[in-house]
């Protein structure tokens, strides 16, 4: 998959002598299943057209900048969305600069300067789609000022389980810790990467030592407390326990979450390394324990628990 960094306005034509092409818009933080129904339709219309699918998104999120400050944590970072996208068979994605000047372009302009250009067959848009300064723009304006020269195809909500499927509705089960529905959703297990750095070794005197994970990106987190995973190091997957949180057995006042997950059955070096790490159940709340031997002690139920887990997983 090839990506294309834009930033508006797009100057002439981008794709002149090329066969018309099939976009998907949207900011499709998350990539899950309503996302994926968007992008799926707009695939298949690309193979049927031979000319392959694109994808519009645009970074950094439109709500941060509009002073939404909690979108500042992504459950896809660009790197991780891109990944995402390539395996559903995208084959270019166009990620536009979404800055305080893009921010107040008028749903008119969007279109000419920066859709337009592009040469587009079709375009592909969630019924919820808004574009252009103060989300002006809906589905129904796109189809208006598109005048012909490419057609829309707005899709409808995906449910699941009765309810509307949404990167909202996926933080607010992270939020919550349930990491097994926000897996339903995504329609994959949610992950996080991150390097491996020191910690304070505390783990590895009490017989459990950990990988001290400090993500690349600004993540979304789930809620505090212990998971069984997978971490993904040395080209392989592993299994382990992860505590998400302030440590408050051994810390007090500490405000910033720490990942702290120890692999089973692996005694390898990998600081300074990249790992993934995907989240499969919950396992409890984290909270603080009166002495070590009894955290020694919770930790060993854990580590059994997520064991158990992962094995039915398979």
């Amino acid at each position: 998959m090839h990506t294309v960094s834009l930033s508006f306005p797009l100057e002439g034509p981008e794709r002149s002598g090329r066969r018309p092409q099939v976009l998907a818009i949207g900011d499709f933080d998350g990539v899950h299943l309503g996302h994926q129904e968007v992008i799926r339709l707009a695939v298949e219309r690309g193979r049927e057209l031979d000319s392959g699918a694109a994808i519009m998104t645009f970074h950094p999120h439109p709500r941060e900048l509009l002073g939404m400050k909690h979108y500042v944590q992504l459950l896809t970072p660009l790197a991780l969305k891109h990944e995402v996208l390539s395996g559903l068979g995208v084959d270019m994605t166009y990620v536009v600069e979404f800055n305080e000047s893009f921010m107040r372009v008028s749903p008119e302009d969007f279109v000419e300067h920066m859709l337009v250009p592009l040469g587009l067959d079709t375009v592909f848009v969630g019924f919820d789609f808004t574009f252009g300064y103060k989300g002006a723009g809906t589905p129904d304006t796109l189809c208006e000022l598109a005048k012909g020269r490419f057609s829309v195809e707005i899709v409808r909500p995906f449910h699941l389980h009765g309810d509307k499927v949404s990167s909202t509705r996926i933080r607010s089960c992270l939020q919550a810790g349930d990491v097994r529905e926000a897996a339903e959703l995504l329609g994959r297990a949610y992950e996080l990467q991150g390097d491996v750095v020191h910690g304070d070794a505390r783990g590895r005197t009490i017989g459990y030592p950990t990988a001290n994970i400090a993500l690349s990106d600004p993540y979304v987190l789930p809620a505090n407390g212990v998971y069984a995973v997978e971490v993904f190091a040395r080209g392989r997957w592993h299994g382990a326990v992860m505590n998400v949180g302030v440590k408050p057995t051994f810390t007090d006042g500490l405000l910033q979450p720490t990942l702290e997950a120890h692999l089973f059955d692996f005694s390898e070096t990998i600081y300074g390394e990249r790992v993934k790490v995907r989240l499969v159940d919950y396992i409890r709340a984290e909270r603080k324990f009166a002495s070590i031997q009894e955290l020694i002690a919770q930790i060993g139920q854990d580590a059994d628990r997520a064991k158990q887990t992962l094995m039915e997983k398979k």
